[in-house]
Formats: C-alpha cells, structure tokens, sequence
C-alpha cells in the first residue's frame, strides 16, 4: 500500500508503473466491494468527475464528502477523521488548502491516502500532463516543457515529474512569481519567449487561482506580458499547448490558442481519469505485482 502526497515521494520506478498502468486498456477491478473516501474542501470540476469515475471503472464505491460534513480540524481532529474513514474506505483522497493536514492525516493510518491538492503540491495533474504530453511526442526523456506563468502548486509537481522522467522543465513568471524555492532540475528565467524557443510543450495556468482575489489586480498587471497567444507559440516551431483548466481566454491564454488545432486541453481533461485509475492501482500495490 502506497500514500501519494507529493511528486516528489515517487521514484523514478514508480512514477513510470503509474503511467503504464494509466495507458493500459484492461480494466481490473481491485476495488470491487470496496469504497474510496474523496474529501474535499475546494470545489472541483475535473478532480471529482474524474476521481469518481476512476474508483467506479475498478469496481469501486466512490463517497463524495464536503468540507461541512467533518468538520476537520475543528468538530474533530485531522488525525481522528482518518481513523474514523479508515474504517470504512480502502483508499482515502483529499483536496484541502494546507499541505500539514494531508501529512497529519497520512501519519495517523496505515490506509493509502492521495493528495488530490494542496497548496504546495497537485500530483493528480502532474501524471495527467505526462500522460499526455508521453502521448503527444511518443517520449518523455529530452522534451523541453515550458511553463508560462506562476510557480504554483501546478508547476511544482510538473517540475517534478519532468525532473523524474528526463524531461527538461523551464518556467518564465515575473520577477516575485517563481518558485519561492528551487526545484530540482527546472530552469527559471524571465522571458517567455527564452522559455518557449524550442519547446515542445508550452504550458500556462490562471493568473489569479481560488483564494488570490486580494491580489488579483497585482497578478493581472504583473502576468499581462506572460499572455500565450499566436505570437508566444510562434517562437516554437511544433509546440503543443497544455492547461489544467479552468481557463480564462483573454488572459492567459488567447482564444485562437487554446481553441485551435494544437490545443491538448480537452486530451489533458480525459487523461485526469486515465491517471487517477493509475494511481489508484499503484497505491494499491498493483505495479509491485507487475514487477
């Protein structure tokens, strides 16, 4: 049984069992009989359609559980609601604000627990991307991937995974936008079209994410050059782009990208169940028994 908190806790071995068993085209049902807990305490569009229709394709009884419904950290303890779900679900799975409370949670059980978000980390999308871009250019290994705006969550766990896989990760932000700290194996500079010369992936993510409204007219000034249009994408000479949606045309990306031939949003969307019912093979001890 494995816990997945963060890119960054995968060997190079197992982010690579996670992928094959992402692209496999059986269908095994190591879930049958059993549930999986999805807590979350943001809303998601794409996290909970995809993580709930990965649990019910192996046989699995998705429990879809709101923030008000445990009262965590407060009516009770972080550590006591994973013994309580512990008690009933074979994997637990949780989309919070505070990185600490998934390590909390993790600490206290022995049952599988998945990040499906923090503030610092968003694992889930990062095995969606390189799926997707593994589909796109037939290799990661030696792809050049850029990333045009914020070091967030996003972009961390990209970086990661790039890092893992022999891809090469350049991010370009505004001064201040960065990673706060370094990441191994990604470059960062502040010219877009330094980051995207040669790239085969150009990436982007909103300007101003959930909780970020106080600084949203700051980020909107800040971020205004970073905009990926025709022009950016032109810099590449065969350039796919990539988002992890929502996406707000006319800011970070032009509608004519995004919407155009080499858009792979909608290839990223689907790719988030692929990769969810990976990873839930994974935790469960599937790729060992591969091996």
């Amino acid at each position: 049984m494995n816990d997945l908190l963060a890119i960054r806790d995968l060997s190079q071995r197992d982010l690579g069992q996670i992928l094959d068993l992402s692209s496999a085209s059986a269908m095994h049902r190591p879930l049958e009989g059993q549930g999986v807990a999805l807590y979350f305490e943001k809303p998601s569009a794409r996290t909970r359609n995809s993580m709930e229709m990965a649990v019910v394709q192996l046989g699995g009884h998705p429990v879809y559980i709101q923030k008000d419904e445990l009262g965590l950290g407060e009516r009770e303890t972080a550590e006591d609601v994973a013994r309580t779900l512990a008690c009933y679900h074979s994997i637990i799975a949780a989309r919070v604000f505070d990185h600490g409370l998934l390590q909390s949670m993790a600490a206290a059980i022995n049952t599988p627990l998945l990040n499906m978000l923090s503030n610092s980390d968003h694992p889930l999308q990062a095995l969606a991307d390189l799926l997707t871009i593994r589909q796109l250019i037939g290799r990661l290994e030696r792809t050049k991937v850029a990333f045009i705006g914020d070091g967030n969550n996003v972009a961390r766990s990209l970086a990661e995974g790039c890092a893992l896989t022999g891809a090469e990760f350049v991010i370009a932000s505004p001064p201040g936008y960065g990673f706060a700290e370094p990441v191994a194996g990604a470059q960062q500079v502040e010219n877009p079209r330094e980051a995207v010369e040669g790239a085969r992936i150009v990436y982007t993510d909103v300007w101003v994410s959930m909780g970020q409204a106080a600084q949203q007219n700051a980020r909107r000034a800040a971020f205004e050059p970073y905009r990926v249009d025709e022009a950016l994408m032109e810099c590449s000479e065969d350039a796919w782009f990539m988002h992890c949606l929502p996406a707000r045309r006319g800011e970070e990306v032009s509608s004519i990208v995004i919407d155009g031939p080499r858009s792979a949003v909608w290839r990223q969307a689907e790719n988030r169940m692929h990769s969810a019912r990976g990873v839930l093979q994974w935790m469960l001890g599937a790729g060992a028994k591969q091996a």
